[in-house]
């Protein structure tokens, strides 16, 4: 068998690495997110995300299964995917190179920038330049969105317009409440993990080959 890594289709594959990566790689990979990742947790996602399609880590869909379960559970987000990660690529192991690799470099660089902006910032330079962050993470968290629910509404159409439409019902409820401030993200997403899961119960969806059979 040959030990050559495919590369990534267009539309992201399932096709994984021929062979685990190495320790060193993990830590490398991560390392450069770390020294990255600047624009807040939108910015580092977006890094983990692209890292994990380019080596064929992970699948779309595995991905965005990971990321919901960090979002089920309490703690930092990214730590917990970054953990997930690299559990899943090369175990306990995996996971310490992992977490070292995000988190010193961005430790460092945290500490170097909060001593130089204590003392700069009141420059006026350094004021305007703080008040053009917060268009661009912004911006980061609407290509996060993008990223993520690309995949979910393809999947979703390949199954048939009930799982298509009520996928997109549970997403713009889900951005009302939230936008609303009515309920806490880890209620919105039980309730509408309960909400499909019920639905699909009653109203089931034709097995992927059927309703690609019936489009074509």
């Amino acid at each position: 068998m040959s030990s050559k890594k495919p590369a990534r289709p267009a539309n992201s594959s399932s096709l994984q690495p021929a062979s685990p990566p190495t320790l060193g790689r993990i830590f490398s990979t991560f390392l450069l997110i770390g020294l990255q990742s600047f624009g807040g947790g939108s910015a580092t996602f977006l890094l983990l995300y692209e890292a994990c399609m380019k080596h064929g880590w992970m699948t779309d869909e595995e991905f965005i299964t990971q990321w919901a379960i960090c979002q089920i559970s309490p703690g930092i987000n990214l730590i917990k995917l970054t953990i997930l990660v690299g559990r899943k690529l090369r175990g306990w192991a995996g996971v310490a190179v992992a977490c070292s690799g995000l988190l010193v470099p961005s430790a460092l660089v945290t500490l170097l920038m909060t001593a130089f902006y204590s003392l700069y910032k009141d420059l006026p330079v350094i004021r305007s330049a703080m008040r053009g962050i917060l268009p661009a993470t912004i911006g980061l968290s609407l290509a996060m969105s993008s990223n993520l629910g690309v995949p979910v509404f393809k999947a979703a159409r390949k199954e048939g317009r009930i799982r298509f439409w009520l996928q997109a019902l549970v997403v713009a409820a889900g951005a009302a409440v939230m936008a609303l401030g009515w309920s806490s993200p880890l209620w919105i997403m039980l309730i509408a993990a309960g909400l499909t899961a019920l639905t699909l119960t009653f109203l089931p969806v034709p097995p992927p080959s059927a309703a690609q059979s019936r489009q074509q």
